[in-house]
Formats: C-alpha cells, sequence, structure tokens
C-alpha cells in the first residue's frame, strides 16, 4: 500500500510537514475548516474537516497539529481531532501510525533544570495541563497503532522569528537572568515529522522532545538577530521592571523555566537537527530570504 499520511491543520508546521512528505514521495492529504482559504500546496490534497472521516480509508500515518480546546482550538472536549472524528479514526483500517505536536510545556517549571524525553510531565498551568489531556487522549490508541507525542519548543522560522520583529520594531529585550528556554525551527519539525512515519513501529507510546540543543535566554537570541541584520538590538528592560504590564499569555512564559534535551529523540529518529541553536537557525532564515528574494 502506498504510504498516505493525513494532516490535520495546514498551519505553519503543518503545512511545512504536509510539503516534506511531498517532497520524499508520500501521498499526502490535509484538512482545513475552509479548504477555499487553505494554504495551496503542490501535491496536498485539502479535505474539508467536517468531512475528514469519510476520506480515512486509505490513511497510514495521521499527523494532527490542532490545539485542544481553550488553547485555540475548537469545540468544548479534549482534541478537537478525536472529538470529531476520534471513531474513524480508531477504525480506520490501515492506519498505523498517529502524531501529535504537543509542547514541552506539559513539564512545567523546572526551576532552570533539565528535564528528557523520561521526565514525567507536572504541567503547572492551565495551557499545558490541557496539552496533557490531548496526549493522553491520542495514547489510548496504542492498543492498535504507534502514538507519537511531540513535545515542542518556541516554534521559530522564515516570517516568524526575532528577526521580524525587529524589522518590525517590536522586538524587546527582556534581562530575566536565568531564563533559559529552548526553541525549534520550522524546518526540524519537519524533518522529525518525516523520520518519524519513515519508521516502522509496533503499537505503543514514544516520547519526542523537539527542542534545539541550546537553551538561551531570549536577550540572547534578539541580541544575535540584530548583529545579524547590522542593527542595535532594543535597549534591556528588566523583567520586574515590565512584569506587571504583561498579558496573562505573556506572563506566564516568563514564570516557568527548564531546559529540555532532545538527545535521545535524536537518536531514536536517527538525526541531527540542521539549525541546533538559534544562531543556525537565525543565519538560515536570512539565507532564505535571500533565495527568495528576486533577482
Amino acid at each position: 500500500m502506498t504510504p498516505h499520511l493525513i494532516v490535520f491543520g495546514l498551519g505553519y508546521t503543518g503545512a511545512a510537514a504536509a510539503r516534506a512528505a511531498v517532497v520524499a514521495g508520500w501521498q499526502v492529504s490535509a484538512t482545513s475548516r475552509d479548504p477555499a482559504t487553505a494554504p495551496s500546496i503542490a501535491g496536498v490534497r485539502l479535505v474539508r474537516f467536517s468531512e475528514a472521516a469519510g476520506s480515512l480509508t486509505g490513511v497510514t500515518h495521521l499527523l494532527a497539529t490542532a490545539p485542544p480546546p481553550g488553547d485555540g482550538g475548537d469545540g468544548d472536549g479534549v482534541d478537537p481531532v478525536l472529538d470529531a472524528h476520534g471513531p474513524a479514526i480508531a477504525a480506520a483500517p490501515a492506519l498505523r501510525w498517529a502524531g501529535y505536536l504537543s509542547t514541552t510545556g506539559v513539564y512545567g517549571d523546572q526551576g532552570g533544570g533539565w528535564v528528557d524525553e523520561a521526565t514525567p510531565p507536572s504541567p503547572g498551568q492551565d495551557r499545558s495541563r490541557r496539552r496533557l489531556a490531548a496526549e493522553q487522549a491520542w495514547a489510548a490508541l496504542a492498543d492498535r497503532l504507534a502514538v507519537d507525542l511531540f513535545r515542542v519548543a518556541g516554534i521559530y522560522g522564515p516570517g516568524r522569528s526575532p528577526l521580524d520583529d525587529l524589522r518590525a520594531g517590536r522586538a524587546r529585550r527582556v534581562i530575566k537572568p536565568g531564563h533559559a528556554f529552548g526553541r525549534i525551527h520550522r524546518d526540524d519539525i519537519a524533518a522529525a515529522v518525516l523520520a518519524a512515519i519513515g519508521q516502522t513501529l509496533p503499537p505503543g507510546v514514544r516520547v519526542l522532545n523537539l527542542n534545539d540543543d541550546e537553551p538561551a535566554e531570549a536577550a540572547v537570541v534578539v541580541e544575535e538577530a540584530a548583529r545579524l541584520l547590522g542593527v542595535e538590538p532594543p535597549p534591556p528592560v528588566a523583567f520586574a521592571d515590565i512584569a506587571a504590564r504583561m498579558s496573562p499569555m505573556g506572563l506566564s512564559f516568563w514564570q516557568e523555566s527548564r531546559r529540555v534535551s532532545s538527545a535521545a529523540t535524536q537518536a531514536a529518529l536517527g538525526l541531527r537537527w540542521r539549525y541546533p541553536t538559534f544562531r543556525e537557525g537565525l543565519r538560515g532564515i536570512l539565507a532564505e530570504e535571500g533565495r527568495d528574494r528576486p533577482a
């Protein structure tokens, strides 16, 4: 049977994974609430989300990228994909792998300490608890499927990086010593998904950390982006001086600190990150922008 991947959600990362699978020779479908407004990707068959159950007959692999309800997802359940299509997914005759894009936030605050794929989740925020509940819902399918739970760090890439923030004048250089965290380039997420679907796995659950190799303070990353652009970085601002003016979402980011290892993930997938730190990632974005610029 020809391998067939369906991607639930053609957002920033879902679209990248779909493109990578097409290039690798996969048959690829993707869902959208409104296919007329979804990005058009060569080689990807668009399916209306509400009608996706009828398209699962020949699907062998499934990637879910939608956030849970209350975290940007639709509905009132645990996971919008399973809430709408759980029975059809469980009964899909050819399906043998499911992947769910979660978050490293499920590890909670570790006081700057390290966690890895074997660290028990300890979410401290509502949105992280919702993510963990969605993970558990997907893991319930592991009696018949291989289920990969991708715990994703801060996502960046072309069009979504400190380079764009600096150009738009919205970058801030917030100083909070010791508050280091990891990131992951969009293309490394796609590469991890492609490596995972290329493996033959027995039913069961696997945790994969998608996190680069060098946790870093946010201010350091902004400074590097400014250096690459040849501009002055924004003036430093102490976290304590602006915390009271932050939104609850923004404040929650600064209230947790952890360093996430992905060494076991890279070994399990047989790859090394193309962008192992933010330095390579930012340079890669600039290089891609140069390639895309008209001559």
